[in-house]
């Protein structure tokens, strides 16, 4: 958290990532950043595994600092996401490994995925996000 910049009308982390009660457990400057997020009763579908649109939100909460903290700030254009397998009520939490694909003088690409409690891979996205006018600066 150190490492976000401070200058900005941002709020940081965002509500959603401390409502999900992630923890950031490995950084690489400018390559990869990794979370935690518990596995909760209140996430999961009607089958019994957790909702995809939760999967995309800790991959959005992971995504979204890595960005913050290798470019400068940017919005979100696009998020693809692709599910590999469910997150069962057995998982007791799921980890986001957050990437750097590419940095240009106008967006940055990243790529998110989601790992179950056993470390298989459930679902992937890409994300590009857009340099927020006037901070168009690598």
């Amino acid at each position: 958290m150190q490492l976000m910049p401070a200058d900005t009308s941002m709020e940081l982390p965002p509500k959603v990532f401390l409502d999900m009660e992630g923890e950031f457990i490995e950084f690489v400057e400018n390559i990869k950043l990794v979370a935690r997020f518990p596995n909760k009763e209140r996430y999961m579908n009607p089958f019994g595994f957790m909702q995809g649109g939760i999967l995309v939100a800790a991959m959005d909460n992971t995504i979204s600092p890595l960005s913050y903290i290798s470019a400068p700030p940017s919005i979100t254009k696009e998020i693809n996401t692709t599910f590999k397998r469910p997150v069962k009520q057995t998982d007791h939490f799921i980890e986001v490994v957050a990437t750097v694909i590419e940095k240009t003088v106008s967006y940055i690409s990243l790529q998110a995925e989601v790992f179950n409690s056993k470390g298989k891979l459930a679902a992937k996205c890409i994300a590009n996000s857009v340099y927020i006018k006037g901070n168009r600066r690598l």
